[in-house]
């Protein structure tokens, strides 16, 4: 058996590289998923659509590449992009990536947009590619970085937002409209970066929620800021977007370039890469999966709700529960300074859930010992003191570093709310009311299987806990 098991509850490919979500989409009675693959190798290379489906965000069916990079637009690579369905058959967008000579003789990469139809299994490029082209954006702009079309349906016309880089060198969203998919307009910049969050915001995605709107998008050049989003206004007719709220859709170091969806049942769904770019030079060889032919994996999907003061929380999709078994309840127990151990599962993959009543807790401090064995562990600290959460996995595994940090807006509160969600590789930690979220890599093995739990300057009173073992569902279809 591998050092290191394949996960039991998290999308991972059967082989070779994952990225970015793209695509999601429920189109034919399933959910689809797409995403950046490099079947050939566990490394990033020339960029394919993967393709998975699911019925229910638990178990995926891994389906044949929808996209390869098989053109002269786009032979360097088939990038992130998005999916719409149309009278009855499925729209992809994504970036296409071509190298050209100048007449110098350098080699430039260009980006450009394109799309693909098909029908749920077999997709087929449209003649008209690339349907977008970064000569219509406002003087200056990069053609190298044009990437990530989010397109969705508004009536009758289909529109597309795009990252793109300003003059400046700050990041840009663009918008385009268009009839048919084929031939699109420029419409205007929806929002600009102006140096906030890094130099450039990749993978944007975009969507109402109630009478606002959401842009949500991946930051580059800041690595403690992996996925943010802004909550304001937007108006179809000037074609631009005004936000007052601006959050983290998680504070870990391996939550990257979300994308969203409408199910049919109304929630809005999103998923994200469990990895990010900036931690991608600390691994020898493209992380200790490497070796075992595969790298990358989803991140379990989140539902997105909107609150009263119009900030956003991003749970763990409901589906999730039909994992559990192996249940342990308890209305109420007092932690100390004394170190405890608490059970869940197998210690490797589990649930856990619990509620600190802060009215009756006089602690500075609560510490969460995971993962822990053989003188590795990962330290979640939740300081009320100080009013912070973080996670530290210097000590997880040899591998992974940093510690994620955030903010927890306890004021006026009676109680802390935390849920984690443990796989072989992954550990996700929701608290306060799931606004802070930490999803973190860790390459521990099966001897790090201890809970362990403690508090620091007085008492923690814990209501309301449980834990669950979790199935090992991911392999059911191979």
């Amino acid at each position: 058996m591998s050092d290191l098991p394949r996960l039991m509850h998290h999308f991972e490919p059967k082989k070779g590289w994952i990225n970015d979500p793209n695509g999601l989409c429920f189109f034919g009675g399933k959910y689809h998923a797409f995403f950046q693959h490099y079947p050939f190798k566990a490394k990033w290379g020339p960029m394919h659509w993967g393709h998975c489906k699911t019925k229910d965000f638990v178990k995926w069916e891994q389906l044949p590449c929808a996209l390869a990079p098989d053109t002269d637009y786009d032979g360097q690579g088939c990038f992130s992009g998005s999916a719409v369905e149309h009278e009855g058959k499925h729209i992809l967008m994504y970036t296409s990536v071509r190298e050209l000579e100048t007449e110098d003789g350098a080699r430039v990469i260009r980006q450009t947009q394109s799309i693909a139809v098909g029908d749920g299994l077999n997709y087929t490029k449209i003649q008209q590619n690339p349907v977008i082209t970064a000569d219509v954006l406002p003087e200056g702009s990069s053609s190298i970085d044009f990437r990530d079309p989010r397109i969705w349906k508004e009536g009758n016309t289909f529109y597309s937002c795009i990252g793109s880089r300003n003059a400046d060198d700050s990041g840009q969203i663009a918008l385009f409209s268009s009839g048919d998919t084929e031939t699109w307009k420029w419409e205007g910049i929806i929002d600009r970066c102006n140096n906030r969050y890094g130099k450039m915001w990749e993978c944007p995605d975009f969507y109402p929620m109630g009478d606002k709107y959401v842009l949500m998008f991946s930051p580059m050049g800041v690595g403690e800021h992996t996925s943010v989003y802004l909550v304001g206004d937007f108006d179809y007719q000037t074609g631009r977007f005004s936000h007052y709220i601006s959050g983290e859709v998680d504070w870990g170091f391996d939550y990257y370039a979300p994308q969203s969806f409408l199910a049919p049942d109304g929630r809005r769904i999103i998923i994200g890469w469990a990895n990010e770019w900036e931690w991608m030079p600390l691994w020898k060889d493209w992380g200790p999966t490497y070796k075992e032919g595969w790298c990358g994996f989803f991140n379990i999907p989140r539902e997105v709700r909107m609150m009263e003061n119009g900030t956003l929380q991003f749970l763990p999709v409901a589906e999730t529960e039909i994992l559990r078994q192996d249940p342990i309840c308890q209305d109420m127990f007092v932690v100390t300074e004394a170190e405890t151990e608490l059970k869940a599962g197998d210690g490797v993959a589990f649930e856990l859930k619990m509620k600190i009543d802060l009215e009756e807790t006089d602690a500075d401090m609560l510490e969460l010992i995971l993962r822990s064995g053989e003188g590795k562990k990962t330290v979640c600290l939740f300081d009320f003191k100080n009013a912070q959460m973080s996670v530290d996995r210097n000590a997880s595994d040899g591998w992974s570093r940093g510690v994620s940090r955030s903010t927890m807006f306890l004021k006026g509160k009676k109680e802390l709310d935390i849920h984690i969600l443990s796989d072989q590789s992954s550990l996700e930690i929701f608290a306060n009311e799931y606004q802070d979220n930490h999803a973190n890599n860790i390459f521990a093995g099966n001897a790090q299987n201890r809970i362990l739990i403690r508090t620091y300057g007085g008492r923690a009173v814990i209501r309301e806990y449980e834990s669950y073992g979790m199935k090992d569902c991911f392999r059911g279809n191979d």
